[in-house]
This record gives C-alpha cells, structure tokens and sequence, in this order.
C-alpha cells in the first residue's frame, strides 16, 4: 500500500521528509521492524518509541508515524497528536477494514468476559454458523480448535486487524465474539472495528491503578456501545448497578436486551439451585422476547455457581439479540463443562477449584459458589494473594472477602512483578480482623502454599485457589517462571486427581 493511501483519512499534523512509498507493514516494536514497514512511535507509560525509531529504521522501517519529529533520518515521518490513538486507524486502512465484512460482537465487564465469549462461540457453534473467538487465553478458529497465542485479552490494533482480516479470508469465517477490555477501550486499540453488538457483563473494582477512579473505568468500557448504530444491539446486566448506566449510552435505534435474577428483564433466571453436578433453574423470557406472552424453559448446567448463571444469561440474550431460536442456545449451554481455569475442579478430596479471581467482586462470587456446594461437615479453604504493580486499594477488601467467607485462608504470592511479596500479603492482612494462626496461614512462596493445603484440607472440605486461573506462568521481580495452578494442586493431591 501506497503511504498516501495509509494516510488518506488519518487526522494527521504535519508531513515532513514526505515521499510516497510502499509500506508494506506495519510495526511499533523496534526488534521485530522489517523492511518497508511503517513504525510506529507509541508513547506509554514506561517507554517512549521515539527513541527507537533509529533502530528501527536499521530494521528497515520505511517511515515512521510520531508524535514530534525525529532528527536525522531522511524517512517520511507522519506526526498525529496521539500514535497511540492512530494506530488503529493505519491498521485498520491497512487490512482494509475487515470488520466491516464480519458479524462481530464485543463483550465487556470485569468479569465474566472469557466465559461469555466461549459460550456465544458455542451457540453460534450449535446454530451451524462458524465462529471464531478473540480473547484471554488467545484466538481460536472453532470451540474444538487449539489456541493460538495473544498478549493481550484484546490484541493491539495491527494483530488484531491482521486477525480479523485472516478470519474472514482466509478461514471464511463471518462471526466473531471477542472480548474488549477496558484498557483496549480507553487506548483505541479497538479503533476501526465495526461491532454489531456489545455485551455487558458487570463493572466492579479492578485495574483502578491505571484508571484511577470507576468513573473513568465506566467511560471506558461504555465506548463499545456508545459505538453501536441503528439496527445493532446492547445486552446489558439488568441487576449491576451500572446497568442504567450503560443503557442510557446506547445510542437511538440500538436494540436493547437486558438480563438479570433480581431486576424484571428480558430474560430472566428463577427457582436457582446448587450441586456438585451444577447448576439448574428456570429461564423466563419476558414480552420484548415473546410478544404473545414470557415463556419458561428448564436449565441444567454442568457449570456451577451463581456468576456461571449470569453468564449463561447473557449468552442466550446474545442469541436472542442475533436470531437463534432459544432451544438452540440452552442445548449448547447445557453441554459446557466450562472454561480453562474458570470454576475449575481439578482434584476430587477434597474438591479443589482454581480460579482466575482476582479481584474483590470476582473472589466473592466464588468463595459464595464454592460455600454452596460445600459439605456441612466440611470447611471452604481460601488460598489467594494479589498481583504487584497494580490497584494496591484492592488488597485489603480481598482480604476481608476471604477472611468473612472461608473457615480458612492461605495468603500467598499472585504475581509479584517489581514489587516485593511480603509487602503485598501486608497490605492483604490489613483488611483482616484478626490473624489467627489456627484460620490464617502466610506463605509467600506460592508453590509451597500449594503444598500446604495437603496438611491442611480434608477430604470433605472445599479449597479454593483464586488468582490466576488458566496462566501457566508468574511474573516475578527478575523472570517470568512456568507456574500453573492446576498442576501444583495435581502434584499435591496426587491420587485424587480428576
């Protein structure tokens, strides 16, 4: 592609060195620039790509997008007020806007996100309509195919819009559900996408150390559906208390869905009960469904506790929303067994969970779950720690969540990053009433709290490890180590592995 034609529509300052040349990718990354790429001098928080730009230039960089000028280099260089903000706008021109040619759904929340995704890909799986899925774990082509690796829940804006481009072409795939974070939404890596309906799952605290308030952390997440246009659609969380809130930023001619357990919605979940086996209830649909009158269908999922019920809430009403008949959805649905470190029983006896829980309302939802479907007899065990270099405000409430929920807590190491562990655990035990011995046990090597639960855990008692979930790595102060939940619990338990 021609520079002039990358640039056609871009709101850029000034041109300097200007020569129309081929640009033949697209890169912000210095060590992996190739030749007849444009690179891109992203501003964040701890690096400054201009001062890369001569090394990428070595690489072969063709021209460079930036915020201020670069001395001596002859290469085209395009300066916009935000390289942040505008590389999704080139990367969108350069994949020629994939998005518009795809059904593409975005869901957002704080939690949830991965669940809700997986289970729309198997509905529209089920509804014989092929669906790839953008997210946590990656991107994968089919609910039966393999992950392929992503940084990011939400991929920056050239990956993302060479995904989506690969998807539709290549693959002949025309429905895509992926999940938007909220850092994805305040830094445009999203820019460019065309989706033709948003999902909202629930807004609680979490990443406020880059947001800094749950204002700014709403404003965000509500740039998906401020987006939206006539004849697209909103699912929303009846029952969050940002519900109304999101609601009333979706745009005129949107079609508005709402879900809930508590607040009278479009679709709605009653007479809830709880098991080992997990979950069951009734779903009504309500007059914006079934205009001659709501309608009641009976719910048997392999999937546990009271979020897994939101979630599958959503991922009806987003069948709904799409027009799949509803017997389609709840036949999917009822097949799951469930995400990758999601609610995931790993060991038998005792019962033990791991859980991507890392923030105050995610460890309550759980430890809530697991307290259902734990024995009389039996005690819930809590094993959790908080990650480093992020919302330090957080720490404490997780500690009172665990400590009023669990009969017992282990309180270790999540991922520490620059930070020191023992400091982290600190400011989790300030939350707590007291430090009991017999009910609070600190161990800052998280391999070794694992151990622990051994001693510790009975049978018939219920453990929860909460943090981390799918990650099969921590990130320390010097090195990333491979760290997976699910295996420590596996090695401990050994002989009552699933």
């Amino acid at each position: 592609m021609k520079l002039d034609e990358l640039i056609e529509y871009l709101d850029y300052k000034d041109l300097i060195n200007f020569k129309n040349i081929d640009i033949t990718g697209i890169s912000y990354n210095s060590k992996t620039t190739k030749k007849g790429d444009i690179f891109v001098c992203l501003v964040g928080e701890h690096t400054d790509g201009h001062e890369f730009a001569a090394s990428a230039i070595e690489n072969g960089a063709a021209a460079l997008l930036v915020e201020r000028k670069v001395e001596g280099t002859k290469v085209p260089q395009v300066v916009v007020s935000s390289t942040r903000h505008k590389i999704a706008d080139i990367a969108d021109r350069f994949y020629s806007s994939p998005s518009k040619g795809i059904n593409l759904i975005g869901v957002t929340g704080t939690n949830g996100k991965t669940t809700v995704t997986h289970l729309i890909q198997k509905i529209f799986e089920e509804n014989k309509q092929k669906c790839a899925l953008i997210g946590t774990l990656g991107y994968k082509l089919s609910s039966n195919g393999e992950y392929r690796d992503a940084k990011h829940t939400t991929p920056q804006a050239p990956e993302l819009q060479a995904t989506l481009r690969m998807i539709k072409d290549v693959e002949k795939i025309d429905n895509v559900v992926m999940e938007v974070s909220s850092h994805a939404l305040d830094q445009n890596r999203v820019g460019g996408c065309r989706f033709n309906g948003a999902v909202f799952t629930n807004l609680t605290q979490d990443h406020l150390d880059y947001h800094i308030t749950m204002q700014n952390y709403f404003k965000a997440k509500a740039l998906l559906f401020e987006h939206l246009t006539e004849g697209d659609f909103a699912v929303i969380n009846a029952d969050d208390e940002y519900g109304d809130r999101f609601i009333s930023v979706v745009p005129e001619g949107v079609r508005v869905y709402t879900y809930g357990v508590k607040q009278q919605s479009d679709v709605m979940a009653k007479d809830i009960n709880f098991s080992l086996n997990g979950a069951e209830f009734i779903l009504v649909t309500g007059d914006h469904i079934n205009p001659n009158g709501s309608k009641e269908y009976k719910v048997n999922l392999h999937m546990n506790g009271m979020f897994s019920v939101y979630n599958v809430l959503a991922g009806v009403t987003t069948a709904l929303a799409s027009g799949i008949d509803i017997e389609t959805a709840l036949k999917a649905l009822q097949n799951v067994k469930g995400v990758a470190g999601r609610f995931e029983v790993v060991v038998k006896k005792p019962l033990v969970i791991v859980d991507y829980a890392h923030t105050p309302d995610g460890l309550e939802n759980v430890l809530k779950s697991a307290r259902e479907i734990t024995p009389e007899d039996g005690k819930l065990i809590c094993l959790f720690g908080c990650g480093g270099d992020r919302d330090a405000t957080k720490r404490p409430k997780m500690g009172t969540i665990a400590e009023r929920l669990a009969d017992k807590i282990v309180i270790t190491s999540d991922n520490p990053r620059s930070e020191d562990p023992q400091t982290i655990i600190t400011d989790i035990i300030a939350g707590l009433k007291s430090v009991n011995t017999e009910s609070v046990i600190v161990e800052p090597d998280r391999g070794a709290a694992i151990a622990l639960l051994k001693t510790i855990a009975n049978n018939n008692d219920v453990v929860v490890i909460a943090g981390k979930g799918h990650e099969d790595y921590q990130i320390l102060k010097d090195k990333t180590i491979h760290f997976d939940d699910r295996e420590e619990a596996r090695k401990v338990f050994e002989g009552s592995v699933i």
